[in-house]
């Protein structure tokens, strides 16, 4: 079984030089008792979880990188454990006492804790999301006007022409654009949830939700669930306290997007290659 060191110091997570997660038989530098978090086996690994003082910086072989960017360096299962274990400290951080009567939490097993008086037991806890790609069809003529002279690579044509709403969240860094998304709340079903986000933020109405994937989202500790689904009625009217910016695009005027670590990122390139297959099949 091979032993992996996770090892974080504020969301940056300690790698090799070369890009991966340490590994071996011993850990790759002294760490003190009191950082090591837990110990989990998954996917034939142990892994051993460690919270770091301060960071690593000048230590020959290894180097610190912020979690999301690491997707773009480490293998698919590597990052998958390291946000696993990434949500795993942020848990341990916040459950340092016991809700009910205020005692310390012990660690119970690898992914548990007890109170150390009244026995009560708590395990990490998911917040889970939901985020929706919706599109529809619009008469081409139309969109021509909209986008004269911006763009000139839409060819006359009286067919209907695909389009998908994209918006720009408060919460972002960059000025990328991506898909209406909301926390699920106490007592409603997922496809409820999206029904409830897209009409608070957008005003629109949709139809026909399906469900398209789901992906865990460490930042701290989320669970993306992803829906596609079909406009009905209504304008746009942005809710200004989460969104700043929104409308539709069609596969030829598309703004910048979020990166490819991003189940949004994987719903609207589904849209994109589903036109690529159809023009290839035409």
């Amino acid at each position: 079984m091979t032993n992996y060191y996770f090892a974080f110091c504020q969301g940056d997570v300690l790698l090799t030089t070369e890009g991966n997660i340490p590994f071996g038989d011993t850990p790759p530098m002294s760490f003190q008792p009191w950082e090591h978090v837990t110990d989990i086996q998954a996917d034939g690994c142990c892994c051993h979880v460690y919270r770091l003082e301060r960071p690593i910086v000048g230590k020959e072989g290894l180097q610190m990188m912020p979690l999301r960017a690491s997707f773009d360096v480490l293998s698919q299962q590597e990052y998958a454990l390291a946000g696993k274990a990434a949500e795993l400290i942020y848990w341990d951080q916040n459950t340092k006492y016991c809700g009910c009567c205020g005692a310390p939490m012990k660690l119970h097993t690898p992914i548990s804790k007890r109170c150390s008086e009244c026995g009560k037991e708590v395990w990490p806890q998911l917040a889970t999301a939901v985020i929706v790609r919706i599109t529809r069809f619009k008469d081409l003529r139309m969109v021509e006007e909209e986008m004269q002279p911006q763009s000139s690579n839409i060819k006359s044509s009286n067919a209907p022409i695909e389009e998908v709403l994209l918006v720009h969240a408060n919460n972002f860094r960059r000025p990328y654009y991506g898909l209406v998304a909301g926390f699920v709340e106490t007592g409603e079903t997922l496809e409820e949830a999206v029904r409830r986000e897209v009409r608070e933020e957008t005003g629109i109405e949709i139809t026909d939700i399906r469900y398209f994937g789901s992906q865990p989202w460490p930042y701290p500790c989320g669970l993306m669930v992803g829906f596609t689904a079909k406009y009905v009625s209504g304008d746009i009217h942005l809710q200004r306290s989460e969104l700043s910016k929104g409308g539709w695009f069609t596969r030829d005027n598309m703004p910048p997007i979020p990166g490819k670590s991003s189940i949004a990122r994987a719903l609207i390139d589904d849209w994109l290659q589903a036109a690529d297959c159809r023009d290839a099949n035409t």
